[in-house]
C-alpha cells in the first residue's frame, strides 16, 4: 500500500476516532469533574463572547499540537498524520459547533440540509438540560437517528 494512502487511512481514523473522544470527554469529563468549566455555555451566565467552555478548545488542541510537533520535527510520520486529524476534527467542531449550531458569528444561519438539521436539533436536546445530570446527544458529528426521522416528519407536514 502506498504511503499517501496510509497517511490518508490515518488521518481519517483519527478524525472519526475524535467523534469518540468528544463524546466520552463531553458526558464524562465536562458533565462530570470539569461541570465548573463547562457549565457557563448551558447557563450563559457570563458577559462578553468567550467562556470558560473555551478553555476545552486549548485542552484539546494540546494532543493535536503535540503530535504535529513530533512529526514536523522528530520525523514520526504517524504522530504528524495523527495530529493532521485531530487538528481537522477540531477545525470541523469549531465550524460545526460554535458557528452553525451556536451562531457564534452570524453566517451559515439558514441551512435545509437534513443532515445539519439533524445535527442542530440534537444538540438544542442536549442544552435543554442546563445542569449536568440527565443530558443526552454528547456528540457533534454522529447523532442519533430519531433526529433525522424528526426532521423528515415536520418537513412533511
Amino acid at each position: 500500500m502506498s504511503n499517501w494512502l496510509i497517511n490518508t487511512l490515518i488521518v481519517a481514523a483519527t478524525f472519526i476516532g475524535m467523534e469518540g473522544v468528544a463524546w466520552f470527554t463531553h458526558k464524562y469529563i465536562m458533565h462530570g469533574l470539569f461541570w465548573n468549566l463547562h457549565s457557563d455555555h448551558h447557563h450563559k451566565d457570563h458577559e462578553g463572547f468567550l467562556e470558560r467552555n473555551d478553555f476545552f478548545f486549548l485542552i484539546f488542541a494540546i494532543p493535536g499540537i503535540i503530535c504535529l510537533g513530533l512529526g514536523s520535527f522528530y520525523g514520526n510520520t504517524i504522530a504528524l498524520y495523527i495530529g493532521i486529524g485531530i487538528t481537522l476534527y477540531g477545525a470541523a467542531y469549531f465550524f460545526i459547533h460554535d458557528i452553525f449550531i451556536h451562531q457564534r458569528f452570524k453566517i451559515f444561519r439558514k441551512s435545509e440540509h437534513w443532515y445539519f438539521k439533524a445535527i442542530r436539533r440534537a444538540h438544542k436536546m442536549h442544552h435543554k438540560h442546563i445542569n449536568k445530570e440527565h443530558g443526552e446527544c454528547f456528540g457533534m458529528l454522529w447523532v442519533p437517528f430519531k433526529y433525522f426521522f424528526e426532521n423528515n416528519k415536520k418537513t412533511e407536514v
